[in-house]
């Protein structure tokens, strides 16, 4: 049993050599279609188009399998320096790939490009070993890896013990594996157990920093045991970097945010898996999922249409018409000769949501009359409005160097215009507050009755009142009446205003309202009196008091309409 074993082993082996041999013919340069002096960079782009291409899990194709084992193969020699260095220095002048000329002491023989270094499993092989089996007549030699130190992967992705394992069993239960499409748990070549250079979001970060913020994420779920995220990364990884200002990127490692995973619905099945938190639909964002051709172009495309979409596009007649409604928030429009909002406009749009307002329109020529009249000289420019309505030019002829930078710069001058708007907001409320001291209806007391309700005043409007409520309200309604130009009309004889108001507390000047009623209008809760001190004559509403209903009740006093009582007694003040 145990020498049927052994030989199935050595026709194994056999074939695998053979494999090698052929390999001779590659050249990992070649096979990732870079130039000798590409790029880390580069040729990490090249690896992840390729690799996601010939993926078993996407490219059926019969040798689909064979081309994806030559690319890993590839890209482990070009992206460790120290291998490639080697491949380079000892690569035959032909600069055929993985083999180099055997020593003198090899007689002749080739070895395949592996780790190197002491300790590794190797397998040697001679032509005449094929027929003899250990014969020494043999006038070529090759030498096979199988792996590293600490039986480290190869490149082909098996390594002896797998071998081992599955012709003379393991008690591990572990699979064997080739090119990574079976079986084993140990990683594939070159792959990486936690995405490095991208940020790995837990539940807490994702709800403070991705959730609703306005800004479009790129993200990707994985758990360590799946094969081939480094694909994904690397594609992710480039699209953010051409995307970069637009957006940021993170990653969710399911083995250790498996509720975060589960909560949203991200779980990876057979390979990572894509998403956008997208604000395309509506303003609030959720998660979109990516199911398009594995490439960088493709993917950035579907990331620019998720990007936010708030800023409003409309047409100059709404500049024309002054249509920029004066709001709580500052409004910023955009003017450009752009038939679609451009993707800066957007992000910013989705910076600056809840803060600014913001519109596009796409303009012919910066010689528009309507254009003009703004004070823009040259396209694209930003115009803005202040939250009370005041009009500012913030950019004309904006030049952009690219994406992060305008992003960055753009950003700035929003930045700017907001502090201004805070402060315009700042003087007004300080100048309303002080306006409405200055036309706060005053309670009329001993003090101020000659200014308020003196011979020299030819009407007085006095709003009584019995509780702090209804006071609010005789306060709102005079304040309210009192700036209407029917009630202001001018005394020709004393050059003033013709009419004054005042507040009177019913409950502790009974005895004064006892002068024009004998009840004191006890009844009511509130009443307006209409008084002419030098006639000592009076008109009181007893109605309901509301601004209308006031300012018809004072009109008719201005204009005589309204019959006047004489008072019981003159009124006076405790």
């Amino acid at each position: 049993m145990f020498n049927r074993r052994l030989v199935s082993l050595i026709i194994v082996t056999a074939s695998l050599l053979l494999l090698t041999i052929d390999a001779k013919t590659l050249d990992p340069y070649k096979v990732l279609g870079v130039e000798r002096n590409a790029s880390q960079r580069e040729i990490q782009k090249a690896f992840h188009k390729l690799s996601l291409q010939y993926h078993p899990d996407k490219n059926k194709a019969k040798g689909a399998q064979a081309k994806f084992a030559e690319i890993n193969n590839a890209y482990e020699i070009l992206s460790d320096e120290e291998k490639r260095k080697n491949y380079d220095m000892y690569g035959d002048e032909k600069g055929n790939p993985g083999f180099q000329a055997g020593s003198p002491g090899d007689h002749g023989g080739y070895t395949y490009f592996t780790n190197g270094g002491p300790g590794q499993s190797q397998f040697s092989y001679r032509p005449s070993d094929w027929q003899s089996m250990g014969g020494q007549g043999g006038s070529q030699s090759f030498s096979f890896s199988f792996g590293g130190p600490s039986g480290g992967p190869s490149p082909f992705g098996f390594d002896m013990n797998d071998i081992l394992s599955n012709f003379f069993g393991d008690n591990s239960g572990a699979g064997g594996q080739f090119g990574g499409f079976t079986g084993s748990s140990r990683a594939r070549p070159g792959s990486r157990s936690t995405p490095t250079s991208i940020r790995a979001l837990s539940s807490q970060v994702y709800k403070k920093e991705v959730v609703d913020q306005g800004l479009t994420w790129l993200l990707f779920s994985y758990t360590t045991s799946l094969k081939g995220h480094q694909h994904v990364e690397s594609l992710v990884e480039e699209v953010a970097s051409s995307l970069k200002g637009a957006l940021k990127v993170g990653s969710v490692n399911c083995d250790t945010e498996a509720s975060l995973c589960k909560d949203l619905g991200i779980y990876p099945r057979r390979m990572p898996r894509v998403f956008v938190y997208s604000y395309k639909a509506s303003e609030k964002g959720l998660l979109v999922e990516y199911d398009g051709d594995w490439g960088a172009k493709p993917l950035k495309s579907f990331c620019q249409d998720h990007l936010p979409r708030f800023s409003k596009r409309v047409d100059l007649n709404f500049l024309k018409s002054s249509s920029v409604t004066v709001d709580k928030f500052p409004t910023l429009v955009l003017l450009s000769t752009k038939k679609d909002t451009p993707v800066i406009w957007r992000v910013l749009s989705g910076l600056y949501h809840k803060r600014i307002i913001f519109y596009d329109v796409q303009v012919q020529d910066a010689s528009d009359p309507t254009v003009k009249k703004l004070g823009v000289d040259a396209l694209p420019a930003i115009v803005g409005w202040l939250s009370n309505g005041e009009k500012h030019v913030l950019n004309t002829g904006i030049a952009v160097k690219d994406l992060k930078s305008a992003i960055h710069d753009l950003s700035g001058l929003i930045e700017g215009f907001e502090k201004k708007n805070k402060k315009a907001a700042s003087d007004q409320s300080k100048k309303a507050s002080t306006d409405s001291r200055e036309n706060q209806i005053p309670l009329l007391t001993k003090s101020n009755f000659d200014a308020l309700c003196g011979d020299k005043i030819p009407v007085c409007i006095i709003g009584a009142f019995r509780s702090s409520k209804e006071r609010k309200k005789l306060e709102s309604v005079l304040n309210t009446v009192s700036q209407k130009s029917l009630s202001r009309r001018q005394n020709s004889a004393h050059g003033r205003d013709s009419i004054s108001y005042t507040l009177l507390d019913a409950t502790k000047q009974a005895s004064f309202l006892n002068a024009f009623d004998k009840a004191g209008f006890k009844s009511l809760d509130k009443v307006l009196v209409a008084y002419k001190p030098r006639k000592g004559t009076f008109a009181a509403f007893e109605g309901e008091i509301t601004a209308e209903e006031a300012e018809k009740f004072i009109s008719a006093v201005l204009n005589g309409d309204i019959r006047f009582t004489r008072t019981r007694q003159s009124p006076l003040l405790k």
